[in-house]
């Protein structure tokens, strides 16, 4: 029970300092999106992902502009929409 306590506050903080990182390779980018390794190689594979390969060797991942790309196609709420068209309404 002990060990299994330490083991879950070890990955808190193995999870922490990944998210510290600005370049992270494919197992930390699986531990920062959730995303599985098979994924996030036919992500590559497709270029749907922005990445690096240096040396046409190892695969590296910008964390900001893997953030950026998480977020994009974002949803407004319904509730700013309908503030969007009260402000739009109001100004005209």
């Amino acid at each position: 029970m002990e060990n299994e306590i330490i083991l879950q506050k070890l990955n808190r903080i193995e999870k922490y300092i990944c998210g510290l990182k600005n370049i992270l390779n494919v197992e930390e980018l699986t531990e920062y999106t959730g995303f599985k390794k098979s994924f996030i190689y036919k992500l590559v594979h497709e270029a749907k992902i922005p990445y690096s390969k240096p040396n046409g060797k190892m695969l590296f991942f910008e964390k900001k502009k893997i953030d950026e790309w998480l977020l994009q196609n974002s949803h407004k709420p319904e509730s700013e929409i309908k503030l969007d068209a009260f402000r739009y309404k109001k100004t005209r």
